[in-house]
């Protein structure tokens, strides 16, 4: 297996990307490995397997850190792509720590599958040019008598967080928090975390199921998807729990649409994500009022901002500027933060930061690290997370609710 150093001293690797029949499912392409990479939405985008290169940075500079390594990666590296769409040529995964600290990652894989628009490829990275694998499917093995650790004192020491929240909020220390709790899980036997993907990807087919480094899940939120200059970033804050009720669904819906409290949380959110973009795009467009986003298990209010790069930043650079937004953090942002880790007491690893792909041309996809779980090194258990933006009339009950509606989609799929 070629490999590469973590010090930024890039080995020269070679790249082809060919054109092929469908191949199918993409993530039954995987291998049951922790090795295993995937970013797929709507049955399109792209798998991969192996490790061509490696790095792993931390602290406040990661972004920029890994971005100079990816420069240097792209720089050194010899690329043959029949198809030269998004996705195709030499491709990066990763996943970046909420806060800095260590656990952050970028993989570049030996073996790329992908799917996009009615074409499909394969992509082989290494120090030379090798013919390509075959391509098997396999049927993962589903998880073994699971249980979840989630007793009534942490919930009880959640809402008392939330309590604390609130008091902060309300004696004018900043106008929103954002935060998260955990509830673990356990397996009879290592989880092979082909399961729980395939399930989450059927099951919510409008998210983005992802999986790097032990760090799995099916986001509906974009941070920023750069492709072409073209910018996109979905925005999602301001939530409501699914009844299963058609008619009454319509009805909560609508109320989201006029709470005061969620359009409040929102406007927090997208106000963040449009001021970190300025400086980069022209020609913006925010538009005035979100739309319901309908989930299986919630529905949210989402905005999608947009705009066209006007200098030469490329995805993770953007991502470094996006991240944390209101969102995930709160506002003001740098006062949330500083709240969140005073009070969660909960060490958040990657949970709410970006998650995603780059290309070689700086293009890429990055979701934000949400409807998520981290497995344990022997994958005999997994911390699954969701977190609630917190204002000043939020009530612990409620945000309690919310955050077990949100854990619903990673619990069921590893049930």
């Amino acid at each position: 297996m070629s490999t590469l150093a973590t010090d930024g001293q890039a080995e020269p690797l070679v790249v082809r990307s060919r054109e092929i029949l469908d191949p199918g499912e993409l993530l039954s392409l995987l291998p049951d490995s922790p090795e295993a990479l995937a970013w797929v939405h709507g049955g399109d985008g792209i798998v991969g397997w192996g490790r061509a290169a490696v790095f792993r940075p931390e602290g406040p500079t990661r972004f920029e850190d890994a971005d100079d390594w990816w420069a240097e990666i792209v720089a050194s590296s010899v690329v043959r792509d029949e198809l030269e769409l998004p996705g195709t040529g030499l491709v990066a995964f990763g996943s970046f720590t909420f806060t800095g600290a260590p656990g952050s990652v970028l993989i570049v894989p030996e073996v790329v599958v992908g799917r996009r628009d009615g074409r499909s490829w394969i992509t082989t990275i290494g120090r030379s040019l090798g013919a390509a694998p075959d391509l098997v499917h396999a049927t993962p093995t589903d998880p073994v008598d699971t249980s979840f650790v989630d007793d009534e004192d942490r919930r009880a020491a959640w809402s008392a967080t939330v309590e604390r929240a609130v008091r902060r909020i309300q004696s004018g220390e900043l106008d929103k928090v954002v935060l998260a709790r955990s509830v673990d899980a356990e397996f009879a036997t290592p989880l092979d975390v082909r399961s729980p993907l395939t399930r989450l990807s059927r099951t919510y087919p409008g998210c983005w199921t992802f999986h790097v480094d032990g760090f799995f899940g099916s986001t509906p939120e974009m941070l920023l998807r750069l492709d072409g200059g073209l910018v996109t970033s979905r925005v999602l804050a301001g939530t409501i729990r699914r009844t299963g009720d058609d008619a009454r669904d319509l009805s909560l819906a609508a109320s989201l649409a006029r709470s005061s409290k969620d359009l409040e949380e929102h406007e927090y959110a997208v106000r963040s994500v449009a001021d970190a973009l300025a400086p980069h795009c022209t020609g913006m467009n925010v538009p005035e009022a979100p739309f319901v986003l309908h989930l299986p298990n919630v529905m949210h209010l989402a905005t999608d901002v947009t705009g066209v790069l006007r200098d030469d930043s490329g995805a993770l650079g953007l991502v470094a500027s996006l991240h944390p937004s209101a969102a995930v953090g709160g506002t003001p942002t740098a006062d949330a933060v500083r709240v969140i880790a005073e009070i969660e007491d909960l060490d958040r690893g990657r949970y709410a930061g970006p998650v995603g792909w780059i290309g070689a041309s700086g293009d890429g996809e990055w979701g934000i690290g949400l409807r998520s779980a981290q497995l344990t090194i022997d994958r005999r258990g997994a911390r699954m997370f969701a977190g609630c933006g917190i204002v000043a009339d939020s009530s612990p009950a409620d945000e309690l609710a919310e955050a077990d509606a949100k854990l619903i989609p990673v619990r069921g799929a590893l049930s």
